[in-house]
């Protein structure tokens, strides 16, 4: 039986690199010979978007229909709708129908549940599964946290949200609590740094004040650069788009991390 990894990239803000760093970690991944399934779980659908299913509205069948057939007891193919991205990674995509699951779980049997029961029939094929968490901490995100290993938070270098991180690291712990016991924090990792600015320095240390004796901060930090947002709107990974930039540097250690981890 294969031993399968499943990583939540979470954090509730917005905009800190959580789909860029579930495609680079993935591609990355995929490039040391793993199989690895990625899961678009934001009704925006950032992560299918820079994937480069840009039209992710058109999709016939997205993570939405598979969770619906969860609920509804369905028997259905678990490989429908998954998407093969030249890069080596599968995507489970997702669109704006992932917004009306929040509504369908309320009253959902074992509704904490329903994604763990969807992942656990396409498991076998995978080394690692990768699910980009919506902004937010409702049912969908708990969902997510209910069927994952570990998480990884992406943390903005420029700004620090510090009630929103003691919020999330919170509902974590709840849910390590109260639903799955088995559930870590990989680790925070510092995102979209300027290594210029006296902000960027400020939030790191900060961070290391407030969590670093109990949560783990990885070493490498990922650099802001225009290059990552270009490599995201070609559809590809940094590796692919610009192997030899920082962001790629940073990427790779991250890979290395999480093998060692695993």
């Amino acid at each position: 039986m294969r031993s399968t990894e499943v990583i939540a990239i979470c954090n509730q803000k917005g905009g800190v690199t959580k789909s860029t760093t579930t495609v680079n970690l993935g591609v990355g991944l995929a490039m040391q010979g793993k199989k690895v399934l990625l899961i678009d779980a934001d009704p925006q659908g950032d992560l299918t978007t820079s994937l480069g299913w840009s039209d992710n509205d058109s999709l016939p069948i997205t993570l939405a229909t598979q969770m619906e057939n969860v609920i509804n007891d369905e028997a259905t193919d678990s490989q429908e709708g998954i998407l093969h991205h030249t890069e080596g990674v599968d995507l489970m995509p997702a669109n704006i129908e992932l917004s009306g699951m929040e509504v369908s779980l309320v009253n959902a049997m074992s509704r904490e549940f329903i994604l763990k029961s969807y992942l656990a029939t396409v498991k076998q094929e995978y080394d690692f599964i990768l699910i980009d968490c919506m902004p937010s901490l409702g049912m969908i995100t708990i969902n997510v946290l209910a069927a994952a290993d570990s998480v990884i938070i992406p943390v903005q270098a420029q700004y620090l949200p510090a009630k929103g991180m003691t919020q999330l690291i919170k509902t974590i712990m709840k849910v390590k609590k109260q639903i799955n016991p088995g559930l870590e924090i990989s680790g925070i990792l510092i995102t979209l740094v300027d290594a210029r600015t006296n902000l960027s320095r400020a939030t790191e240390d900060t961070l290391h004040q407030q969590y670093g004796n109990h949560l783990n901060i990885y070493t490498m930090k990922i650099p802001l650069s225009v290059k990552a947002a270009e490599a995201s709107a070609a559809g590809q990974s940094i590796f692919k788009y610009d192997g030899k930039n920082p962001v790629a540097e940073a990427y790779t250690e991250l890979v290395k991390a999480v093998l060692t981890d695993g």
